[in-house]
């Protein structure tokens, strides 16, 4: 039977494995924001239904991004920053639905739903995600 210690530091490293891995997603979809804002609207338009976006308001949405994704994984205010991940993750895993209607020529935005699950449990155990995190 394990001790608790053992487990505790197991759940640690799982969550901060979440956290990690999670913001790198994350991370990435922020960048393609200033290398490649043109896509950024393009996605606003097919997946929101919101055509016409500004360049420059992709630059402010991707900067506010980058300031959510990089206090996310340094674990700072963590009812918001992960509860604000997994709400904006959940609204392009959901905003994809006609995709996931014709499976077989869409399977990688399947992979958005693990995430979203994964999201979920950090943010439900966010008060356990203590390693390498800067808030309490």
């Amino acid at each position: 039977m394990q001790n608790n210690t053992n487990i505790q530091n197991r759940l640690e490293w799982s969550l901060l494995s979440l956290r990690v891995t999670i913001f790198i997603v994350m991370f990435v979809w922020t960048l393609d924001k200033f290398v490649n804002p043109a896509h950024g609207m393009a996605i606003f338009e097919k997946f929101y239904g919101i055509g016409g976006v500004p360049e420059m308001a992709v630059y402010v949405m991707g900067a506010l991004q980058l300031a959510l994704v990089l206090a996310f994984v340094a674990g700072l205010a963590k009812k918001y920053t992960y509860g604000l991940i997994f709400i904006l993750h959940g609204g392009s895993t959901l905003s994809s639905f006609p995709q996931y209607l014709d499976a077989f020529n869409h399977l990688l935005f399947f992979a958005a739903w693990p995430m979203w699950g994964a999201c979920f449990a950090l943010f439900l155990l966010r008060d356990a995600d203590t390693k390498l995190a800067f808030g309490k």
